[in-house]
């Protein structure tokens, strides 16, 4: 049985406004593709790649596109089933169902997710209107209205909309209202995570993907029902939560086996705790010498000034790629080289810029080709 896939269009001002249509959609009566109303160069793609309009099979709920900065998207075809069961799990996870506050685009699946376990909890989610961006004063008055209820709250951030809000004391006593502040998307700085605690801020670190319904392994550990597994180095995730292939890659190698999506990400597991060390398609090969980008960027956001970091390898006529990175705080990359010391030297990029903002794509995840660029 097949219906047709509608484009669900999301506007930043008002994305509550789609709740009615995702209830529909959960309810096995609407296929529906989110876009985003404000980005119609986006839109566009998404609903061509997606072949919206088209038939597609009637289990399927939601078509949620991933979030690369470049090439065509590929849609996760999420079933009912799958939503339930990744709102479920994040709720047990957490200690209860409770108020949620959106603080993210709802085209996304971080941002649907808050207003699926809103429908699931049966609460109205409250929303910040993101049309002009995400402002530390609005997020503090719609803490303190979610926090007056009496329920237990939560939100759900990135790691530079963390990192705005505890450059302040109203972001920072905001976010102690919340039970739980689910962070992902990208990597987390240590010493914003070290920062946190010390303020009584609950943080909790996701890692999930559009393929797994969003965040399926919470601090390293997976959801109830979630499975992880590490293969070759690279991270295969499990469970009710996995989509049901792509809409436009239908024989994709990564859901070649049922109820397992096998990710582009490495990492290891130590002790049942899953540590996601970088993209597998990112790896700079310098001279011959393999480097993760993401464990130096660790390294940088260790180093005191350092806010955000971005490693790269650009084309070099004798190594091959050249390590370079991008960074943005009030260190000089004197002191960043200073803090990196104890590195192997061929670690140390060849050549180090300080920004005002890294280049983003998606919901605050850098933009390394744009980065590139820079170079």
């Amino acid at each position: 049985m097949t219906r047709l896939l509608e484009p669900l269009v999301v506007d930043p001002r008002d994305p509550v406004a789609i709740l009615p249509s995702l209830e529909a959609a959960i309810a096995g009566q609407r296929t529906l593709l989110p876009v985003p109303a404000d980005d119609p160069t986006r839109a566009a793609l998404l609903r061509d790649s997606q072949r919206a309009g088209h038939p597609v099979s009637a289990d399927i709920a939601l078509v949620v596109a991933t979030s690369g900065s470049t090439g065509t998207p590929k849609g996760a075809q999420l079933t009912p089933a799958n939503l339930v069961s990744s709102a479920d799990a994040t709720h047990r996870h957490l200690g209860g169902e409770g108020q949620w506050l959106l603080a993210m685009p709802a085209h996304h699946i971080a941002g649907l997710q808050v207003l699926i376990r809103s429908l699931i909890a049966g609460v109205d989610p409250l929303a910040l209107d993101l049309s002009s961006g995400f402002h530390t004063a609005d997020f503090a008055r719609a803490a303190t209205e979610l926090h007056a209820t009496g329920d237990r709250c939560y939100t759900s951030l990135t790691p530079m909309q963390l990192a705005k809000l505890m450059d302040t004391l109203q972001g920072i006593d905001a976010l102690r209202l919340f039970d739980a502040v689910l962070v992902g998307g990208a990597a987390l700085n240590p010493q914003l995570a070290r920062a946190a605690a010390d303020m009584q801020i609950t943080l909790v670190t996701t890692y999930g993907s559009s393929e797994t319904s969003g965040g399926c392994v919470y601090d390293g550990h997976p959801l109830p029902g979630a499975r992880v597994r590490v293969e070759g180095g690279r991270i295969h995730l499990g469970g009710p939560m996995i989509a049901h292939g792509y809409r436009n890659a239908p024989d994709h190698a990564a859901f070649a086996e049922p109820g397992w999506f096998a990710t582009s990400d490495a990492g290891r597991i130590d002790a049942g705790s899953l540590t996601v060390t970088g993209r597998l398609d990112a790896v700079i090969d310098s001279g011959g010498l393999k480097l993760q980008p993401e464990v130096l960027e660790q390294a940088m956001l260790g180093v005191r000034g350092v806010t955000g970091a971005c490693v790269v390898g650009v084309p070099h006529p004798r190594l091959g790629q050249a390590i370079v990175a991008a960074y943005t705080g009030p260190a000089s990359p004197g002191e960043v080289i200073a803090g990196l010391d104890h590195l192997p030297r061929w670690q140390l990029p060849k050549e180090l810029r300080r920004l005002d903002e890294l280049p983003v794509t998606g919901p605050g995840k850098v933009d390394r080709r744009g980065v590139e660029k820079l170079f």
